[in-house]
């Protein structure tokens, strides 16, 4: 990760179309810093059909310290990867790729990438997210009316989180989306403009993933008038909204489910795996018999779940509702049992019919571990997934943990709560190691598809990040989420400092009415200041990305833009930074936006950054300036 090597990324400074066609030629630009060489020639390797395919770059002109060639590439496949290959007068050879700069030869996986399926919504990349758990976020007067469901057990606002079963699925609050539709101002206030609600079907949980039907929304919400008002309320303050669909089980109240169970021969008997004559017994996710899983093999149920103009997934996004899109429950399982994987069918399904019925909407698929084989563009316009940011974030930034926790009363325990993983707690990372991780889990992610990924500190299913926070890191951790090429993701009642061990206990009602409570007002307000930023600068959503800078302790890269440039470091331990000249053209012009850092500006053009740790620190520069003609 040096700061004077060639460069080359996905944004609009390097690519001329990341929304091509298969034939349409796209001409793609690499930066070499002045005197890097001397270069014999510049070329791109491709591999459309799985032969390699060549063309040579030219060098068009210098700017700023910078080379810059450009090569045409002609698409040939869905997804076109192809790389740099520099050779130098002495016969040195190296390969440039999503991953870096290679002495040998690299693998296809992490070849830079163009996209020949339908580009996103321009929309998705201003985007900043904000995740509402309904039956914890706000409770209005009407659900007082609403009687207790015979599965629940019913809390108070202020009752603390039972984390174990059954609470841990039946404890039941009563957040309705009229207590949603009451507190949009503050999302306004806040300045996020997309609001991702987890399920509003009918269930037997208050999580809902265990959906009874798809057809409506659950009458303890408000149900469909609610969901119509919600959404309306929300469009008019310039607030989309996306929904929570199970692809890869429904419940097993579920209406398809209850006609097929015990019941051989039933029409919907084709939408789940009954492995016994009857119909008693059938697969379910990871086991548990309250979840089904479903067949995609059946041409029926892609029908009514997917394809056809009144299925389950069209429906929600045609008027009254014209939701905004949907998040995929457990995309990673949809439509893959032992030898069976539909799974490619299944997305790109989805993306035909959401492309036909709205193609402004988005689609992102909760794939919690490595994502890259099912994110190259045919389906998902981004993940829910984990190790990418998340988890080096929380390996970097917090305290680790070693010692088990009590999830009950008594004698109960459990091991430290790290994202499911028996490892003992917490890992110890480096901020080296948190940038070591987000290049290794993005290099085999086409650049426009990474844009799409969700950047969560935490979500409803993991614990919450400031449970175990270093001191004073919690700025660096949102500033990071804001300023890194994702999309970046709130955690409803994370911006009033909740806390929580795991997916359960971060589930926690919103603390409405202390927003005067001093730490309160401070974290809402760095969580304005921080959204604020993100929304403010759009190179923050498209802009490329460069690494200036990574020791143990600090992490400095730049945002950059033929507009602006946005200079970000990060740091736990305190930061010392030595930019050499040419790194950062016109670092004199750096304007601070944010924190609490110094930058210096020698008369060679070396750049002095210093920060006392933890800190996190933003400033702005003018945008790249790159030889004409592109």
């Amino acid at each position: 990760m040096h700061p004077r090597t060639p460069h080359h990324d996905g944004s609009p400074l390097h690519v001329s179309n990341d929304a091509p066609t298969i034939g349409e030629v796209v001409t793609v630009r690499l930066r070499v810093p002045a005197g890097y060489g001397p270069l014999r020639a510049v070329r791109t390797r491709s591999n459309p059909d799985h032969e390699p395919e060549w063309t040579d770059a030219e060098r068009i002109g210098s700017v700023d310290g910078w080379e810059w060639w450009q090569a045409p590439i002609t698409v040939r496949n869905p997804r076109h990867g192809y790389r740099f290959v520099l050779v130098h007068d002495d016969g040195t050879v190296e390969w440039l790729n999503q991953s870096g700069l290679h002495r040998g030869e690299t693998l296809d996986a992490e070849d830079f990438a163009l996209v020949a399926n339908p580009a996103p919504p321009a929309w998705l990349n201003d985007a900043v997210m904000y995740q509402v758990f309904p039956d914890r976020f706000a409770r209005s007067a009407e659900a007082d009316g609403h009687p207790t469901p015979e599965w629940a057990i019913p809390a108070t606002w202020g009752d603390p989180v039972d984390p174990v079963m059954p609470g841990r699925s039946q404890q039941f609050y009563g957040g309705d989306l009229p207590g949603i539709i009451e507190r949009l101002d503050h999302l306004v206030d806040l300045g996020v403009n997309l609001l991702y609600l987890t399920p509003v079907f009918p269930a037997a949980s208050n999580h809902r993933y265990d959906a009874s039907s798809f057809d409506s929304v659950d009458p303890l919400l408000g149900g469909d008038e609610a969901y119509v008002r919600l959404i309306e309320e929300a469009h008019a303050r310039g607030i989309r909204v996306i929904g929570d669909l199970t692809s890869n089980h429904s419940g097993d109240r579920h209406e398809w489910f209850q006609q097929a169970l015990g019941n051989p021969g039933a029409d919907t008997e084709e939408f789940y795996y009954f492995t016994d004559e009857g119909n008693t017994t059938y697969e379910s996710w990871l086991g548990t018999p309250t979840l089904p899983k479903f067949d995609w093999a059946s041409q029926r149920l892609r029908q009514r779940f997917v394809s056809d103009d009144d299925s389950i997934v069209a429906k929600w996004l045609k008027p009254p509702y014209s939701i905004d899109g949907w998040r995929i429950d457990v995309a990673n399982m949809t439509g893959r049992l032992g030898a069976v994987d539909v799974n490619a069918e299944v997305r790109q399904l989805l993306r035909e019919t959401m492309l036909r019925i709205n193609p402004e909407a988005i689609l992102l698929g909760e794939s919690t571990n490595d994502a890259a084989s099912d994110l190259q563009g045919d389906g998902w316009h981004g993940a829910m997934t984990y190790p990418s940011f998340t988890r080096p974030l929380w390996g970097w930034l917090s305290e680790p943990t070693g010692e088990p926790y009590l999830t009950g009363e008594g004698d109960e325990r459990t091991e430290p709560w790290f994202f499911g993983q028996p490892i003992g707690g917490i890992p110890r990372y480096t901020a080296q190691d948190f940038a070591d991780a987000v290049v290794r889990f993005t290099a085999s992610i086409p650049w426009r598809v990474r844009l799409g990924n969700m950047q969560p500190l935490d979500t409803h299913d993991t614990g919450r990040f400031a449970t175990n926070a270093a001191a004073r890191t919690i700025p660096v951790a949102v500033g990071l989420s804001m300023t890194l090429p994702g999309l970046p993701v709130v955690f409803a009642g994370d911006e009033f400092g909740l806390v929580g061990a795991d997916g359960e206990a971060s589930r926690t009602p919103i603390p409405w009415g202390s927003e005067a409570d001093v730490d309160v007002a401070a974290r809402l307000a760095l969580y304005r200041d921080l959204i604020g930023l993100r929304r403010a600068h759009p190179v923050l959503g498209i802009g490329g990305l460069r690494w200036l800078h990574v020791d143990d302790d600090t992490v400095v890269f730049v945002r950059e833009s033929a507009q602006e440039c946005i200079l970000v470091l990060a740091t736990r331990g305190g930061a010392d930074a030595a930019l050499p000249a040419g790194a950062l053209p016109r670092a004199s012009d750096a304007e601070a936006l944010f924190g609490d850092a110094t930058l210096a500006v020698a008369a060679d053009g070396a750049v002095a950054l210093a920060a006392d740790g933890p800190a996190f620190a933003v400033w702005v520069l003018p945008g790249v300036e790159a030889p004409s003609g592109f």
